[in-house]
């Protein structure tokens, strides 16, 4: 059975290592994804939902925020498909689902950056009605 589910025990964390560390393989292990998803957790609203099917397909990383200029926003800062069930649907299920939580949290936008290489992923976002509105601007410390 197909379900979407916000991963709130380490067990489930755990389970979405796989498939996340395709999209950030600086995590070695599942207890190094473990921790920094609970101090971010806690810190700083971060949550990890995830869609299984037998097993997970997708994992996504997002937070709830709020900027003075737009308001209350769900920022996807992670979206990733495992290689083997890329195409498929689950993705795209899995960024619908994203789409009707912030609606219910009464956000104002879904935000999300993706590195300027990540040309089969801007496609996705496109295509699912996303518009490149900013540029993104960083340095190193």
């Amino acid at each position: 059975m197909k379900q979407i589910k916000i991963a709130e025990t380490d067990g489930e964390i755990r389970k979405c290592y796989a498939v996340m560390a395709e999209l950030r393989p600086h995590f070695k292990s599942e207890d190094g994804l473990l921790i920094q998803v609970k101090r971010q957790m806690d810190e700083s609203n971060f949550r990890l939902v995830y869609l299984e099917e037998n097993d997970v397909k997708a994992v996504g990383g997002i937070r709830l925020g709020e900027w003075l200029g737009g308001g209350k926003y769900l920022e996807i800062e992670d979206l990733v498909a495992t290689e083997n069930e890329r195409s498929k649907g689950y993705g795209g299920e899995l960024f619908d689902w994203i789409v009707e939580y912030a609606k219910r949290e009464n956000c104002n936008q879904i935000k999300l950056v993706s590195h300027v290489k990540r040309f089969a992923a801007h496609k996705f976002y496109l295509n699912k009605g996303m518009i490149i509105e900013a540029h993104y601007f960083s340095f190193t410390l």
